[in-house]
C-alpha cells in the first residue's frame, strides 16, 4: 500500500511543476502588459533671472498745482490742457498792467526818496561845519541830523516797496516751474483770482515713477538700480524698462509688503501718468533654476506633483512650482536637478506603478533640448 501512495504523490508534484512552468511565460507577459509606457526627462538646471511679479501705477516724477501768487483779474491764459511747456515759460497773466503801473510808482518814490536823502545829507554837512565854527546852534544841528535820519529811513522803505512791486510784476506773469505737460486748466480770461487760487496742474511726464509693492520676504534682495520690466494695456506685447531708485524703509502691516519706486524714461511721451502697469522686478541675474517639461507636472484636487522614475517604478512627489517659460516649468521645491520624471503617460500612473521607458520622439527631443538651453 505504501508504494502506490508514494507514486501518487510523485505524480501530483510533477503535475504541479509542469503547471508552474507553463504559467511562467504568461506571468511575464502579464507583467509586461501592466507596465505603463512613459517617456522621461531629467530635471535640469537652467540660468534664469530670479524675479518677482509686480503691479503698480506710473506717476509723474514731478507734479505741481500752480496757484495764483497775486490777486487780480486773469488778463490772458496762454496754454491749455495737453500743451507741453518748458521751464519759466509764461502760462497766464494776472492783472499785469496794474502791477507794472505800481512798479513804476514805486520806482518814482524811490528816486524821490533818494534825492531828498541827498539834499538832507548836504544840509547836515553844512550845519555840522557851521556848528564846528560856532555859527550854527545845537538845535539847528539836531534838526539837520533828524532830517537826514528820516530820509535814510524813507529811502529804505521806498527800496522795499520797489522790490515788492517788482516781485508782484514777476508773480503776475504765471510761469512753469519745470518742463512738463499741462494736465488741467482751472481758470480763463476774465476770472478774478485770489492768492492761492488754483490755475493749472502741471506734470513732468518726461520721467515717470513706477510705484509698486514687493512682498517682505524679498526685502533682502531689493536694492537701488535693480532693473524693472513692465507692460501697459495700451501697448500690448511691448515691454518697457526702468530701474529702482526708491525703497520704503517700512513694511505695511496689512499687506506685508513694502513700497518700491522705479524711474522710467518716457521716450516720446508714449506713456501717460497714472497708468496701471504690471511686470517683474529682476532680483538676481542668471540664477540656476531646476526645470522640467511643463507636460510632466500633474495638478489635481489642489495637489501638484510629478512622477519620479526609479528602477522602472514611478514614485509620486509633491512639488512647488514657479514660472513657465519656453515650455519649461520651474520647480521651487520637491525634486532636485538630476532626477528623472515622467513626461508622457503620467496620467495613468499611481505611486509604485511599474513603467516601461520609451525613447522620446526625435523632434520632441530636439525642441526640448533647445528650450532648455540657457539664454
Amino acid at each position: 500500500m505504501k508504494a502506490p501512495a508514494t507514486l501518487a504523490a510523485v505524480l501530483l508534484a510533477a503535475v504541479l511543476l509542469c503547471a508552474c512552468r507553463r504559467d511562467t511565460p504568461a506571468a511575464a507577459r502579464l507583467q509586461s502588459v501592466e507596465a505603463t509606457p512613459v517617456t522621461v526627462a531629467v530635471v535640469t538646471n537652467v540660468a534664469w533671472d530670479r524675479t518677482v511679479s509686480i503691479v503698480g501705477t506710473l506717476y509723474p516724477k514731478d507734479e505741481a498745482a500752480i496757484a495764483a501768487r497775486v490777486e487780480g483779474q486773469v488778463e490772458k491764459t496762454l496754454v491749455d490742457f495737453g500743451d507741453r511747456v518748458q521751464t519759466n515759460q509764461d502760462l497766464a497773466f494776472i492783472d499785469t498792467a496794474s502791477y507794472e503801473a505800481q512798479l513804476d510808482q514805486a520806482v518814482g518814490n524811490f528816486a524821490k526818496a533818494d534825492a531828498n536823502l541827498a539834499n538832507a545829507r548836504q544840509s547836515f554837512e553844512r550845519v555840522q561845519k557851521l556848528k564846528q565854527e560856532g555859527i550854527a546852534s545845537v538845535s539847528d544841528f539836531d534838526l539837520a541830523k533828524a532830517q537826514l535820519d528820516q530820509w535814510e529811513a524813507e529811502l529804505k522803505a521806498a527800496r522795499g516797496a520797489q522790490a515788492v512791486a517788482q516781485l508782484n510784476v514777476e508773480r503776475s506773469r504765471v510761469q512753469a516751474p519745470f518742463d512738463g505737460g499741462i494736465s488741467q486748466r482751472f481758470v480763463g480770461r476774465g476770472d478774478f483770482v485770489h492768492i492761492g487760487t488754483p490755475l493749472f496742474n502741471l506734470v513732468n511726464d518726461g520721467v515717470l515713477k513706477f510705484i509698486f509693492q514687493v512682498p517682505e520676504r524679498y526685502a533682502s534682495y531689493v536694492e537701488k538700480k535693480l532693473p524693472v520690466k513692465f507692460n501697459v494695456d495700451n501697448y500690448p506685447g511691448e515691454t518697457f524698462t526702468g530701474s529702482v531708485y526708491l525703497i520704503s524703509p517700512a513694511v505695511n502691516t496689512t499687506s506685508r509688503a513694502f513700497g518700491v519706486g522705479a524711474l522710467v524714461t518716457n521716450t516720446d511721451f508714449r506713456l501717460k501718468a497714472s497708468t496701471f502697469a504690471r511686470g517683474t522686478l529682476v532680483l538676481e541675474r542668471g540664477v540656476q533654476t531646476p526645470v522640467v517639461p511643463v507636460e510632466s507636472v500633474v495638478s489635481f484636487a489642489g495637489v501638484t506633483k510629478v512622477f519620479v522614475i526609479e528602477n522602472n517604478v514611478a514614485r509620486s512627489r509633491s512639488v512647488q512650482v514657479g514660472r513657465i517659460r519656453d515650455g519649461l516649468q520651474e520647480i521651487t521645491s520637491g525634486v532636485a536637478a538630476g532626477a528623472v520624471v515622467a513626461v508622457t503617460g503620467q496620467n495613468r500612473l499611481t505611486d509604485g506603478s511599474a513603467v516601461a521607458i520609451k525613447p522620446p520622439d526625435a523632434a520632441f527631443a530636439d525642441t526640448r533640448s533647445s528650450a532648455a538651453s540657457p539664454k
